[in-house]
């Protein structure tokens, strides 16, 4: 009867082992990403709220800035808060809707992140190859079409990839061996073959990683020339710092999602699956907020003049 009840059980939830066999580093980790992800959570949260309140800021790129601070705010919140709830339980499970909303918003959210760094990436093109037509072609009325295209695209082909995922046989197995739900992990479980579904993904990875990505490097190849052009050494300098935070996400996003997901899950190594995920789907996310505010002087400048204004309202 018990037996029963566990072979039962097994299909209605899913134990996520992470590194469960060793107590010492589940601990450090539990601390590790405790602190990263309150990090996380101020750090983003401070970048949407200071482009809102200062007007200086409401442009096409600081408006693609915050979909970005929003979108990894959602893609941590979406993995982190059961990671850290797993690693203080004996019992390591999410329930198989819980692994299901989980699997589809961590797939859409990275599909969106793919296709918003292009999006960042023309702007930058615009603003640097075409200034003196950056306000009309980049208005107001574009930014709102290509940010919804953006998140509906990705929440849309991520819809698909979840059924086709979660469809495949399992036999009974449930014992993921991986911090989250993810695509390769839940493959391994299989209990048929996954040549369709490996096909399905290593398709979705080169239309969302390779095609966007070799948009982007056009864009920074035409981007490149305009810079070399400006007579200014001073210009040359602003014109690429305009640009370094961007590449530095492109790089740190780009680089651990291909290598994670242009492989055949059938060469899938666990381990180093564990901390590829770890990196891209959290670590990267919570490290944008750093990196595009830490020598960025006119966020600086807002995030002084809005405490100002808060603490002077106060005051008063």
């Amino acid at each position: 009867m018990s037996e029963e009840r566990g072979n039962g059980s097994s299909q209605w939830e899913f134990i996520l082992l992470g590194v469960s066999d060793q107590p010492r580093l589940e601990m450090l980790l539990f601390v590790v990403f405790l602190v990263l992800y309150i990090m996380n959570l101020v750090g983003n949260l401070t970048i949407i709220v200071v482009l809102w309140l200062e007007p200086s800021l409401h442009t096409p790129m600081y408006f693609f800035l915050s979909n970005l601070s929003f979108l990894d705010l959602c893609y941590t919140t979406s993995t982190v808060p059961q990671m850290l709830v797993n690693f203080r339980s004996t019992h390591k499970s999410i329930t198989w809707a819980g692994c299901v909303a989980q699997l589809y918003v961590f797939l859409s959210l990275g599909c969106t992140e793919c296709l918003l760094l292009v999006v960042m990436a023309y702007d930058r093109y615009v603003a640097i190859c075409q200034p003196l037509r950056y306000t009309i072609v980049m208005s107001r009325r574009l930014c709102l079409q290509m940010a919804a295209t953006v998140w509906l695209s990705g929440f849309g082909n991520s819809m698909l990839q979840t059924i086709l995922t979660v469809r495949v046989p399992r036999c009974g197995r449930n014992r993921v061996d991986h911090f989250f739900c993810e695509v390769p992990a839940l493959l391994k479980l299989a209990c048929v073959d996954t040549a369709a579904n490996e096909a399905e993904a290593f398709a979705v990875s080169v239309i969302f990683l390779l095609v966007p990505l070799g948009f982007i490097l056009v864009s920074y190849g035409y981007i490149v020339t305009a810079v070399l052009r400006i007579r200014s050494a001073q210009g040359r300098l602003k014109a690429f710092n305009t640009c370094a935070s961007h590449l530095a996400v492109v790089s740190l996003f780009y680089g651990t999602a291909i290598f994670m997901y242009l492989q055949p899950p059938s060469s899938y190594s666990q381990e180093r699956g564990k901390m590829v995920s770890l990196f891209y789907g959290i670590i990267a996310p919570m490290l944008n907020s750093l990196i595009y505010t830490m020598r960025n002087k006119d966020v600086h400048g807002a995030l002084r003049r809005v405490l100002r204004r808060l603490f002077g309202s106060k005051r008063t």
